[in-house]
């Protein structure tokens, strides 16, 4: 598209929010403001947002949101303004002289405000499948309610209150399409980031329960961290130290805050950060850079390798659905340890009780294999106590054979 030279452009957020859906996102505006941010980074950027769209987003958008609100992010008119916001986005471009980004013709204010007509001043922008968000410089759209407006401001006004359209007050327009999709690309080295605002679903945690409580554990509020700039948002950037993402607004980069985050930072730059808080149930991490940029000497810090300490299935589903705090993990850790010992005495005494078993059995079959040995010693001395007494007897018998024939001899020669 044609670079025009304002320096300002006022966002309508509730009108981008809205475009190809039925109800606006806050997640498909900040992906629009991140790639608008990225055509003119050079130029100051206002987002606002009419006063019901914190009620029309999605309920897990709402804590985003009034957090966008209170860091001055996102600007809302104040309750009862005329014309859904409208009347205040083109009040604030025309005391600004700024360009507005918006797909509306705003055809009820074209006899205030002429110069929506003027070349540059208003800018539209829509999401391109595989592409993602093109802007370009549009002309708004004249119709009846443009001439009636034209026509009516033209005519001696007969009171100083000024009123809006019957349309203007009518409620948004439901688009008959489903939005197209969008893709984004992986930045390399990212595990789940890209470098045009890839976030997690609305609604999921920004960190995984495990890396989120050890990281608690090891980096609590004042430490100092080393980390790799892996993703831009819409008022900040994500820092990966390790498996964890630390969020640092632009208002904690410096002081004064920098017009935007790519300006300040680039992708894959080694970063030193000051962790700032927690907010347990988004498991989210915030950081700041005190003092401006400084460069990390290391790099970045990386998960401890030490093993998990055991925790109950209570204690994790707890953690994941609450936020649990790394002191009830800790003793839930204790109470699984503390089950666990009785159970190695116990298997140790069955070890123990095996080994006497099979010393008992080595020692039996020993003896059973002496056993017929010792018996046939027994055996030949007992047979050569037998055999003593029958020699005795047979050497008797033959001497009495010898006696009784030598008597026979000596009667037959008398």
């Amino acid at each position: 598209m044609t670079t025009t030279s304002a320096a300002h452009y006022v966002v309508d957020g509730s009108n981008i929010a809205t475009e190809g859906r039925s109800r606006p996102s806050l997640e498909q505006l900040q992906e629009a403001v991140t790639t608008f941010m990225a055509d003119h980074p050079e130029a100051m950027i206002t987002v606002v947002v009419d006063a019901t769209f914190g009620h029309r987003i999605d309920a897990s958008e709402r804590p985003e949101f009034d957090e966008g609100v209170a860091n001055n992010e996102l600007v809302a008119p104040p309750a009862g303004a005329i014309g859904r916001g409208d009347a205040f986005v083109l009040t604030i471009a025309d005391r600004a002289g700024a360009s507005v980004l918006s797909n509306d013709s705003f055809q009820e204010f074209h006899g205030d405000y002429e110069w929506l007509f003027d070349e540059g001043r208003l800018v539209g922008g829509k999401p391109v499948p595989h592409v993602g968000w093109v802007f370009i410089e549009r002309t708004p759209v004249r119709g009846p309610v443009s001439r009636k407006a034209t026509k009516k401001s033209t005519t001696p006004a007969t009171s100083s209150r000024r009123t809006a359209s019957k349309q203007a007050s009518e409620p948004m327009p439901i688009p008959k399409n489903p939005p197209p999709g969008t893709t984004t690309r992986k930045a390399s080295g990212s595990k789940n980031a890209s470098s045009t605002g890839e976030v997690r679903k609305a609604g999921e945690p920004v960190n995984d329960l495990i890396p989120f409580l050890e990281f608690v554990e090891s980096s609590p509020v004042g430490a100092r961290v080393a980390g790799v700039v892996n993703r831009y948002s819409s008022h900040g950037a994500y820092v990966a130290v390790g498996d964890v993402s630390v969020y640092v607004p632009l208002r904690s980069m410096a002081d004064p805050p920098p017009k935007s985050a790519r300006a300040h930072v680039k992708i894959g730059e080694n970063v030193d950060v000051t962790i700032v808080g927690f907010v347990a149930e988004r498991r989210s991490v915030d950081g700041a850079f005190v003092g401006g940029i400084t460069k990390a000497t290391t790099p970045a810090e990386k998960p401890s390798e030490q093993p998990v300490p055991a925790r109950s299935k209570r204690a994790v589903a707890k953690a994941s659905t609450t936020g649990t705090s790394k002191t009830a993990v800790k003793k839930s850790a204790k109470k699984v340890a503390a089950k666990k010992t009785p159970a190695k005495k116990k298997s140790a005494k069955k070890v123990a009780a095996k080994k006497a078993a099979v010393k008992t059995a080595v020692a039996k079959t020993r003896a059973e294999k002496a056993a017929p040995k010792k018996s046939v010693a027994c055996a030949k001395k007992a047979t050569a106590k037998n055999a003593a007494p029958k020699k005795a007897a047979t050497k008797k018998t033959a001497a009495t054979k010898v006696a009784t024939s030598s008597r026979s001899r000596k009667a037959d020669k008398g």
